[in-house]
Formats: C-alpha cells, sequence, structure tokens
C-alpha cells in the first residue's frame, strides 16, 4: 500500500484538482501485486487517471506510473513527487 508521505503527496494534487473543478472523486485499491490510486471526474465513470505503484518495477522502470484510461502509460519514474508534476503542466486541462 501506500505509505502516509505517498499518500499525502497525491492527495496534494488530488486537492489542487478538486478545487479547479476537474476531479471529483477517487478511489484507492490495494491489491496483491500494487496499490493503485484512480481519479474519476464523475464517480460512475472509468478513472481518468490511475497512479500506480508498483514495487516489482522498482529497479526497472520505477515503481510508479500514471495511466490513462485506456491503460497507455503516460509517465513512468521512481520519484513520486517528480511524477505528480505531471499534473501541474500548464497545458494539461481535462476534456469531457
Amino acid at each position: 500500500m501506500f505509505d502516509r508521505r505517498e499518500l499525502d503527496a497525491i492527495l496534494r494534487v488530488y486537492g489542487r484538482m478538486v478545487a479547479r473543478g476537474d476531479w471529483r472523486d477517487y478511489a484507492i485499491d490495494g491489491l496483491s501485486d500494487r496499490a493503485v490510486f484512480s481519479v474519476y471526474r464523475r464517480t460512475s465513470e472509468y478513472p481518468l487517471y490511475r497512479i500506480e505503484k508498483l514495487p516489482a518495477n522498482a529497479r526497472r522502470q520505477g515503481a510508479w506510473s500514471i495511466l490513462a484510461p485506456g491503460g497507455a502509460i503516460l509517465k513512468r519514474g521512481h520519484d513520486l513527487s517528480a511524477l505528480l508534476r505531471f499534473f501541474d503542466r500548464k497545458r494539461f486541462s481535462v476534456i469531457g
């Protein structure tokens, strides 16, 4: 699962996006091989983004990844704070 520091960093980004009106709900899943933080625009939809922690990939591509609704990997890395900067981009906007 996520530790307190990781969850705090994710929830800070989540709070900013909720304040902007882009995100409205989230879910946390603790699977046997990974931890997943899913972000929703509406609760009845598929997640807009999934932030996954997969410890098995920690030495190779990095334990962290951001996935699009179709499962495409948008960003992958070893450092969570660097990965979360993906959502700070000025050009980033949700279409929907």
